[in-house]
C-alpha cells in the first residue's frame, strides 16, 4: 500500500530537526531510500511554502506537495482523501496529527502514527546495511568485471568506426 504522509509531523520522529534550512529535502531522500528498498509509493506533504514556491514534484517513487502559506498540509491531506474517495482505502496515511488521522478514518484508510513509520524507515535501513542483495546496496564490480565490460564497449566502438 502508497502512504500519505503529514511531512512536518514525521520530521522530528527521524532525528531531523524542524528548524533546519533543508529539513524537507533530508526527509525526501530517507523517503527516496525507505520507496527503493521496500518497493513502495509515498506522497509527503509540507505546509507553509512561501508564495510562488507552492508546487508539487517527483523525487522517483516520492511526490512532494509543498502546500502555500495560507492552507495547511492537514486540509491538503483531507482534500487528496476525499478526492480518492473509496480508492483511500488502500492507502495508509501517516501522522501523529489527531485531525489527519480522524480524516484518515473517515475515508477508511490505513493509518500509523509518526513514531510507528519512524520505525519501519530505520528497520528497512538496517535491512538494507546487512543484507547483500538489497536493493538499495551500491554493488561494486570486481577487476575482471570492469575489464569485460571495457572491452565489451570497446569492441562496439571499433564497429562504429569501420562503417
Amino acid at each position: 500500500m502508497p502512504y500519505i504522509i503529514d511531512g512536518h509531523n514525521l520530521i522530528p520522529h527521524v532525528g531531523l530537526r524542524l528548524d533546519a534550512l533543508d529539513d524537507e529535502m533530508a526527509l525526501v531522500e530517507m523517503l527516496r531510500k525507505f520507496c527503493r528498498i521496500k518497493k513502495k509509493r509515498v506522497e509527503v506533504y509540507f505546509d507553509g511554502a512561501p508564495p510562488g514556491q507552492n508546487r508539487t514534484q517527483k523525487f522517483g517513487y516520492v511526490t512532494a506537495h509543498f502546500v502555500r502559506r495560507g492552507r495547511t498540509a492537514d486540509e491538503a491531506i483531507h482534500a487528496r482523501l476525499r478526492k480518492m474517495g473509496n480508492s483511500a482505502r488502500n492507502w495508509i496515511v501517516v501522522s501523529s496529527d489527531h485531525e489527519v488521522i480522524n480524516s484518515a478514518k473517515s475515508f477508511r484508510a490505513g493509518q500509523f502514527s509518526a513514531d510507528e513509520f519512524a520505525q519501519q524507515i530505520e528497520e528497512a535501513n538496517f535491512f538494507a546495511q546487512n543484507n547483500p542483495n538489497s536493493p538499495d546496496e551500491d554493488k561494486k564490480l570486481s577487476k575482471q568485471e570492469v575489464d569485460q565490460w571495457m572491452a565489451l564497449f570497446s569492441a562496439g566502438e571499433e564497429k562504429e568506426g569501420n562503417s
